[in-house]
Parts: structure tokens; C-alpha cells; sequence
């Protein structure tokens, strides 16, 4: 009877293995086991070749290919040069072999001398722990060359991100003035308040070019020969990715990424083990925008007002009391009357994270830092010298007091973290000697780790801010160079606020219910933290004035307890419901000219305006029809 079954001959032949001269070439593997194959009368000698690929890999299309036959029990024996070509990962390799010993394939490496049919031999997972150890040892020296490359201050990458390209020589990159000014573009509208997804329409609205096509008109980029579907197909993530690169900033970031000598895969590691090079380019965004765009990408929630766009204090409001960050609302009373409250209020069950709203208007938060703005460039330009002294002053007293909470944290945090070490070796010991029962040990265990993770997280936050508190010392000069970039500030645009304002911290209303009543609300500037130009410093009041704010403070004490007396004997909810039917009318009507604005500029539609839409009909395949 004929036999039907093939003898695979197998070559492979790495990017390395090509260095080490015509013995180990795909040409000289293939002589080399047809003349074996012919000699010992094999049968149907067929070649199956991967020709470039590492032997890490076990994705190789002719192994597959081979394994394939393998599998449909088509082949008699396979044939080699030596087992470093079957592969470099020992445990894949022996997988392999034991899955040729189950299904009765001869396996034969004619250099090392290992045939299956002669039996087992002892040496051979040896060999493959060898042939691993060498593809181990090959990654590493070639680490060791990217990393002298890489500390060298140098491009590991032989692409170039968008906004730059590469010199003549391929070793210094040079701004593209054309993608660098939609760079800019991006940063200025995140400045602005717009979100990466406003800002992908924007640019694909203007018939900007996507990255990868751009980069592909210099026969640059990774998808340079890959069809694009659309020119000018803008995604949120790009955005995203773009706001994120400090090498915007002309530096040199190396080691982002890892690969492993198996997989090939590259995969990104925390940002403390980068290594950056400062100042190796022309920088395209300055440091300041760039750490702008970061707190804003951080703080905002992009999420729209009710008409239509963010608010422009949206990112930067704070309760005082609780941490939270405050959204903004808008009231139902026919006004556009933007009010920011505390997202920590309303967590169920309402009131426990927070025991007040801190409701607060937004339009007085604006007039506030507005006043304060014009007090300070007022007083900066009269008396420079001064100001700066007290700005200093104010600075350095919030550092010292902010820094000192952080050392004491610290103290405690490194405190508890050895105490937990102590216990976790204690019930270690424990469990071992049978003193611990193993139920309780795992308990135990688990409730230690998970408080030291914890702990862990939160000193090396501490650590960091320690640390680097000389390196952030805010600048006064740049705040003066701030103030002194505009002429007044009778509009704030949302790229003032964002330059200006880091945060703003909103207080509880001395008294709930009044509309006559005080509220703190605290600023704190770039650069030089919360500061109050002497023009906006609280003074004491007289004695007349404190006699007035008593009568004032007597008087709705008065009309609180009246209405509370009115509350509880029905009276008020009779005169609610008299006010609020004579009102209703009036605030309907102007409720509905706020929509009818709302829905001619495109803002919102009603379900009810949408277009009338037939369903369409849909036809089963024939194989599914009954």
C-alpha cells in the first residue's frame, strides 16, 4: 500500500542566528535535510520554512503549518538541523515533543544527535534549557545596547511623534511647523475648556489631516502603507494621547516600554522608571500650558450645564469641608442661573459624605476672583517690591504648614507599615508552629496585606511631595508675568481661568436660607497659592457696625422662628401653594422661551421633533427559516 503520510523538513533562521554565517541559512538547513531525508529512505520529504522569526515565538507560520499535518496524522517523522531550530523556550519545546510522542511522529535532530525512534535521551531537556538560555542571553546584550543608547540621551524609537521630524541624519528631530501648530491648537482649546471629543470635531470640521496620514506624506509613521478610511477622522483618543506627551515639552523620554524575549510584546511600565532627557529639542508647548492641560484633564468632568457647553469654573470648585468636587446645575425657574454644589452631598444615602450642599452662584464666584484679579494687578504694578515681599510672606507660611502635615503623615504611615510587617511575620511563624489555625491565618493575612497596599500607595504620595517641595516652590516672578500678560480683566475667558486659578475651596453659608448672609469662599492662585491683596483683607469692624450686624442677626432669628410657626400649624404650605399658582404661568412661559433659544441654536431636540421613521424589515437567511 502507498504510504500517504509526509516527512516535514523543517528550517528556521532568526534575525541573530543570520550573523553566525551560511551554516545556519535557510538555503544550507534545507541541503542539509534533503540529503538526510534521501539517505535514510524517508518518505515524501516536504519543507516547512520560517525564515526571520525568533524561536521564542511558537506563532511561526510554517511550524504551524506543520503542526497542522501533524494533527490530521498525516506525517511519518519530522527532521531538523538541531533543536535550537524547533525552538528557544524550553517548556514550549518539550510541550511540542510530547505532543509528537502521543501521536507517534519520529522526531530527528540531526546535529544533535536525538532520534525518538532510538528512544528517551536524557540530555535533550538540557539542550533546550541551553537553547532558551541563549536566546535569553542574545536579549539581554541587546537590552544592554538600547540601554547605553537610551542613557545616552538619544531616540530609542525610529519613529517620530506628530509636530516633529527627523534631521537628515535620522538623529535629532526638528519641529514641523505645519503639525506643530495644530499641536498648539489642541492645547490652547483644552486651555479653552473644550473636551478631546469637541476637539476631535473641530479639527475634522476643518479639514485637518490625522497623524498617521500626515506622517505618511514624509514616509514617516508605523501606518504609512496601511488605506485610511478617512483623511481627516479626528478620534478622542489622539487627543488624548497628544496632551499626554512631555516630549512636547523638547524632551527625551526612553524606557516607556518593556518587551519580554518570549513574546516580543512591549509593555508600558510606570512612569518612575523612565528616564528623561531634558532639552534634547525644540520644544513646541511651554512647560506652564503643559501643566495647565494636566490638572484640567485631571479635575474636569465634560459634562455640559443643560445648555450646551461646560461651564468655565467647571474643574476648578472644591468643597472646603468634605474634599469633593462641586458640578455645576442649573435652577428650573425659567433663569439661566448657573450654581455650582458639592457632589459628595447628594451620595446615597443624601448627606452622609457631606452634611450641606454648599450651594453657591456661580456668577459670584466669577465677580469674586474677577475683584480680586484687578485688586492684585493693581497693586503689583504700584508697588512691585512689596508685593512681592508679601507674596513670599504668604507663601511660605502655607508651604511650612502644608509640608509639615505631610511629614507628620508620613511619620505614621512608616510607623504602621513596620508594625504590619512585624504582625505578618508574627502570625506567619504562628501558622507554621500550629499555633494559627490556617482558616485564621488567610483571614489575617488578607486583611494585613490589603491595609499595607494602602499604606504603601500612600507613602510613596508622601514621599514624592516631600520630596520634591524645594524642586515645586512656587514662583512669584511667573505670577507677576502673568498678571503682566493682559491689560485688564473685565472679561475672564475660560484660558484666564485656567492660568490663573488652581482651585477654589467653597465654605458652608454662615446662615442657610438668607439671602442676606456671608460665605467663604477660598482661591488659590498658580504659582503662588491662596493670596489676598491687601485691598480684600477682611478689617474689624466698628462698634456700630457690630450693633447693626447683631440687630440684622436678631431680626431673622425673629422671622425664622415665624416661619417655623407658620410650617408647623399649615399656614405655609397654604401660602406656597397661592404663590406657586399665581408664579406656575410665569415660569412655564419662561421656561419655554429658554428651550425654544436652546433648540433654534441646535443645542438639544425633543424626541417628539425627531423625524418619523418606518421600521425597517429585516429577512431571515434560508438555513434559519423553519
Amino acid at each position: 500500500m502507498r504510504n500517504e503520510k509526509i516527512t516535514p523538513l523543517y528550517e528556521r533562521l532568526s534575525r541573530d542566528d543570520e550573523l553566525q554565517g551560511e551554516s545556519n541559512s535557510i538555503s544550507h538547513q534545507k541541503q542539509m535535510l534533503e540529503e538526510f531525508a534521501r539517505r535514510n529512505g524517508l518518505p515524501n520529504p516536504t519543507h516547512f520554512t520560517d525564515d526571520g522569526v525568533s524561536g521564542t515565538r511558537f506563532d511561526r507560520p510554517g511550524f504551524l503549518a506543520m503542526m497542522e499535518k501533524v494533527e490530521a496524522g498525516r506525517v511519518e517523522a519530522i527532521v531538523i538541523k538541531d533543536m535550537s531550530r524547533l525552538g528557544r523556550d524550553y517548556l514550549k519545546v518539550g510541550q511540542v515533543m510530547e505532543i509528537l510522542r502521543q501521536r507517534g511522529v519520529r522526531l530527528i535532530a540531526i546535529n544533535d544527535g536525538v532520534d525518538s525512534l532510538k528512544g528517551d535521551d536524557d540530555f535533550t531537556p538540557f539542550r533546550n534549557i541551553m537553547n532558551e538560555f541563549y536566546a535569553r542571553d542574545t536579549s539581554r546584550k541587546i537590552r544592554s545596547v538600547f540601554k547605553s543608547k537610551g542613557m545616552s540621551g538619544k531616540h530609542l524609537t525610529g519613529t517620530v511623534i506628530y509636530g516633529y521630524l527627523w534631521d537628515e541624519k535620522r538623529e535629532h528631530w526638528l519641529v514641523d511647523e505645519e503639525a506643530a501648530e495644530v499641536v498648539r491648537r489642541i492645547f490652547s482649546l483644552t486651555m479653552e475648556g473644550y473636551g478631546p471629543y469637541q476637539i476631535s470635531k473641530l479639527l475634522s470640521e476643518a479639514k485637518v489631516e490625522i497623524p498617521a496620514v500626515h506622517l505618511a506624506r514624509f514616509h514617516e509613521g508605523v501606518n504609512r502603507s496601511k488605506p485610511v478610511k478617512d483623511l481627516y477622522g479626528w478620534g478622542s483618543s489622539t487627543i488624548v494621547n497628544i496632551l499626554k506627551k512631555r516630549e512636547y515639552l523638547g524632551h527625551t523620554i526612553n524606557f516607556k516600554t518593556r518587551k519580554h524575549f518570549k513574546d516580543k510584546k512591549s509593555h508600558y511600565v510606570d512612569e518612575s522608571e523612565w528616564t528623561i532627557f531634558e532639552n534634547t529639542h525644540e520644544a513646541i508647548i511651554d512647560q506652564e500650558t503643559f501643566d495647565n492641560v494636566q490638572r484640567i484633564r485631571a479635575n474636569v468632568r465634560r459634562y455640559p450645564d443643560g445648555w450646551g457647553e461646560a461651564h468655565p469654573l467647571t474643574g476648578l470648585m472644591y468643597c472646603a469641608d468634605c474634599g469633593g468636587k462641586m458640578y455645576v446645575h442649573r435652577t428650573y425657574n425659567g433663569k439661566r442661573d448657573p450654581q455650582f454644589t458639592c457632589s459628595q452631598y447628594t451620595k446615597v444615602p443624601c448627606g452622609t459624605l457631606c452634611g450641606t450642599q454648599h450651594r453657591i452662584r456661580a456668577e459670584a464666584v466669577l465677580t469674586l476672583i474677577t475683584d480680586m484679579l484687578r485688586a492684585i494687578a493693581e497693586y503689583s504694578k504700584n508697588d512691585r517690591a512689596e508685593f512681592i515681599r508679601t507674596v513670599q510672606e504668604t507663601q511660605a507660611a502655607q508651604q511650612t504648614a502644608d509640608i509639615s502635615k505631610k511629614r507628620k503623615r508620613l511619620a505614621a504611615a512608616q510607623k504602621r507599615a513596620g508594625e504590619l510587617e512585624r504582625l505578618i511575620c508574627k502570625i506567619y511563624e504562628d501558622n507554621a508552629l500550629g499555633k494559627l489555625p490556617d482558616a485564621r491565618y488567610e483571614a489575617l493575612d488578607a486583611q494585613y496585606a490589603k491595609e499595607q497596599d494602602a499604606l504603601n500607595a500612600e507613602i510613596a504620595e508622601l514621599e514624592k511631595a516631600v520630596t520634591g517641595y524645594e524642586q515645586s516652590r512656587k514662583s512669584v516672578e511667573k505670577f507677576i508675568a502673568l498678571i503682566d500678560k493682559y491689560e485688564n480683566f473685565d472679561t475672564l475667558t475660560n484660558t484666564m481661568l485656567n492660568e490663573f486659578v488652581e482651585k477654589i475651596l467653597v465654605h458652608e453659608r454662615a446662615r442657610k436660607g438668607s439671602q442676606d448672609t456671608t460665605q467663604e469662599v477660598e482661591i488659590y492662585f498658580n504659582f503662588v497659592g491662596r493670596y489676598i491683596p491687601p485691598a480684600l483683607q477682611p478689617v474689624p469692624l466698628t462698634p456700630e457696625e457690630q450693633e447693626e450686624l447683631r440687630k440684622k442677626e436678631e431680626r431673622k432669628d425673629r422671622l425664622h422662628q415665624n416661619y417655623l410657626r407658620r410650617k408647623a400649624n399649615g399656614k405655609q404650605k397654604e401660602w406656597e401653594e397661592r404663590y406657586n399658582a399665581r408664579r406656575k404661568a410665569q415660569v412655564e412661559a419662561a421656561k419655554a422661551a429658554i428651550r425654544a433659544e436652546d433648540m433654534e441654536k441646535g443645542i438639544f431636540t425633543t424626541v417628539s421633533q425627531l423625524p418619523r421613521q418606518e421600521p425597517r424589515k429585516a429577512t431571515l437567511p434560508a438555513s434559519a427559516a423553519v
